[in-house]
């Protein structure tokens, strides 16, 4: 079977996303890890499938597979990613576009500017709901990583972070911790690992460790995760430039109760068929 497909990226953040509408395809998860191997498929840190819509009121349903094979329920740089390349496609010429995910319905808009804004939702704090095991409702919880105790904030942005605030992202410990807080017992459904550093009231350095990927250059729910966690603890003000080691991305956020604003750059690299 040959699959047409585009290779994308969100600051270093990169996909292979596949039009699902016009050519039906379901992928095994042996078939989704050789498509992101980086020596003998395509090579990406998510795959993205782009489905018909199930629902009425919805123009797409937005498909999310890390590197590992498993399928995930958010992707902020992924979702940047997919309104360009379903108007690149031809599939739509709305500049704004409702999806379904996994975690409910978010709305990607095309800026005039080319850029990508994204209304990630409202995020989830409550630890049951993350999901995050705790009976404490305090912000800051503490947390076993190996041989050390870290304090970290618990987040879902449609899936789950624990963001700590590190003194400088450049000498975290992201491939020690990074691991062991994907897996931590205490996040049922595994996490991805946060490593902020506070630059200025409305500008942070970030390193994510993403649950089945690894450190990737960029994550989207990472950097709402982190700005929400920041502006909970009275670091940040909204809006707050996020410093990736990818590039750039602009994080707005109201406040409890009010859904978070993503705005950055998605970038087309190529595309092309390969045989599966």
């Amino acid at each position: 079977m040959r699959c047409r497909f585009s290779k994308m990226h969100g600051l270093g953040n990169d996909f292979v996303v596949i039009d699902a509408v016009h050519q039906p395809i379901t992928l095994t998860p042996a078939q989704i890890r050789f498509l992101a191997d980086r020596h003998f498929g395509i090579g990406c840190d998510q795959l993205l499938l782009v489905e018909p819509a199930r629902h009425p009121g919805v123009d797409f349903r937005y498909r999310i597979f890390n590197a590992d094979g498993g399928e995930v329920e958010q992707c902020g740089n992924g979702a940047r990613c997919f309104v360009r390349f379903v108007h690149e496609q031809g599939l739509t010429e709305k500049r704004e576009i409702r999806v379904e995910t996994m975690r409910g319905v978010i709305s990607p808009r095309l800026e005039s500017d080319d850029r990508v804004t994204v209304d990630m939702g409202v995020p989830v704090l409550e630890p049951a709901r993350i999901p995050f095991a705790s009976a404490s409702p305090n912000l800051v919880q503490p947390l076993r990583v190996g041989e050390r105790q870290v304090e970290i904030t618990a987040v879902s942005m449609g899936n789950p972070h624990a963001v700590q605030v590190v003194a400088n992202v450049d000498t975290a410990p992201v491939a020690e911790q990074g691991p062991l807080i994907e897996s931590h017992p205490r996040f049922p459904q595994h996490a991805n690992a946060g490593f902020m550093q506070i630059v200025g009231r409305r500008n942070i350095r970030l390193r994510v460790f993403e649950r089945g990927a690894g450190e990737t250059l960029a994550c989207g729910t990472g950097a709402c995760a982190a700005v929400v966690t920041g502006i909970l603890r009275g670091l940040l003000d909204s809006p707050v430039r996020v410093e990736t080691r990818g590039g750039e991305l602009s994080i707005a956020w109201r406040g409890a109760g009010t859904p978070v604003s993503m705005s950055g750059p998605a970038v087309t690299v190529f595309t092309g068929e390969i045989e599966l």
